[in-house]
């Protein structure tokens, strides 16, 4: 038996019907789905996802931390095998230091936002509370400053150099990370923020004779593309334009799974306080000795002037849910009055004695249970 027939008998459970009827809902709905555990989740979203009555929404994820979210975001790509299921990281390469950019998760996010603001349905963005906390730019904004290339036409190099100039790309000899550019001769290589490799354009004249994506590591082509946009940096390009939360963000459509309401917060409640914490040190610290905290000017680390006008608060949280469906999955609801029981539960743990896991699925086959065991190879 292989993932997906699993993934179908989910699909085909009553359960699901239910929860996809409440969804078609025209007023908002709060459920609750009670005693998911495991990875049970992750494949109830997908059933939801692909499921035709939800063709028209889009997904938003929240789990409590960073790493159940990768796991999550990573389960679902396996399950769907879906190109519109992003994972939406915070910008910051540290928690408590809203500063220091990481550009790996800043491409990320912009990857992801350039796919909302283009339109569309049935997308599905995972995140944690600490990315929610940070505003983005209006999507208007962002669509207005897409640079788009296409094979065939004419291209004024020296306007678009000097426009990645103000985008705040860097010129380099090779490009390695997103926000930098090189041409040599007739070749142009751009590394947008909203890919993971970057593109080489190659020009006969002024007219774009191809585009590949490039492996930033060989610097060696791979496969050809008709089109590509030109993503700028949105945590750093757009500092002085009006940004909004998430949530605003978002298509009306959009349907928000959270796995604990109040643990997430909670954790924008924290966050409120460290943002408080640290602005007030960076002011001590500019007024004594004219320096930032313990941060290094000339490095080359992406790098943003954070205020509060950036990030939302955790009454903005809450108020933002109001008017969407919310569907819970934590161990207890927080919002949802219509409950839908999946009745699973936890694997036990046999720390490696077979014996006892023989035993259990024994005892779950005499009660006339399916047993299906899944591996990764033969070997395990």
């Amino acid at each position: 038996m292989s993932v997906q027939s699993l993934l179908k008998q989910y699909q085909d459970t009553p359960r699901l019907f239910q929860l996809v009827d409440r969804l078609s809902f025209s007023q908002p709905e709060r459920i609750y789905l009670k005693d998911l555990q495991g990875s049970s989740a992750e494949f109830v979203v997908a059933s939801a996802f692909l499921h035709p009555s939800c063709d028209q929404f889009n997904h938003l994820i929240i789990l409590n931390d960073a790493e159940e979210a990768a796991y999550f975001h990573n389960t679902l790509e396996n399950l769907t095998g879906a190109l519109d299921i992003f994972y939406f990281p915070s910008s910051f390469k540290n928690k408590k230091n809203y500063r220091l950019l990481n550009s790996s998760h800043v491409m990320l996010r912009t990857e992801a936002l350039t796919k909302i603001a283009t339109g569309g349905n049935k997308r599905i963005l995972v995140t944690y509370p600490e990315a929610l906390f940070e505003k983005v730019v209006v999507p208007d904004k962002l669509s207005s400053n897409i640079i788009r290339i296409k094979t065939g036409e004419s291209l004024e190099v020296g306007e678009l150099l000097l426009k990645l100039a103000d985008y705040g790309f860097q010129r380099t000899d090779f490009v390695y990370e997103p926000g930098q550019f090189a041409i040599r001769g007739g070749i142009l290589d751009i590394y947008s923020f909203g890919n993971d490799k970057p593109y080489r354009i190659e020009l006969f004249g002024n007219d774009v004779d191809s585009i590949r994506i490039v492996d930033p590591e060989t610097q060696l082509s791979e496969r050809k593309l008709l089109q590509v946009s030109i993503i700028p940096n949105v945590d750093t390009q757009f500092e002085n334009t009006a940004r909004v939360s998430l949530f605003d963000f978002l298509p009306e459509n959009t349907i928000i799974w959270v796995q604990d309401y109040d643990f997430s917060k909670e954790k924008i409640l924290d966050c409120e306080e460290d943002l408080q914490l640290y602005i007030k040190l960076q002011e001590q610290f500019a007024d004594t000795a004219g320096k930032k905290v313990a941060e290094e000017d000339d490095d080359k680390l992406l790098k943003k002037q954070a205020t509060t006008e950036d990030f939302i608060s955790a009454n903005d949280f809450a108020n933002a849910i109001q008017g969407r469906h919310v569907v819970e999955f934590s161990h207890k609801p927080s919002l949802g009055k219509f409950e839908i029981d999946f009745n699973t539960k936890e694997q036990p743990a046999f720390n490696r004695q077979f014996d006892l896991l023989i035993k259990d699925l024994k005892v779950w086959e005499k009660k006339g249970f399916q047993l299906y065991l899944f591996a990764d190879n033969p070997k395990q």
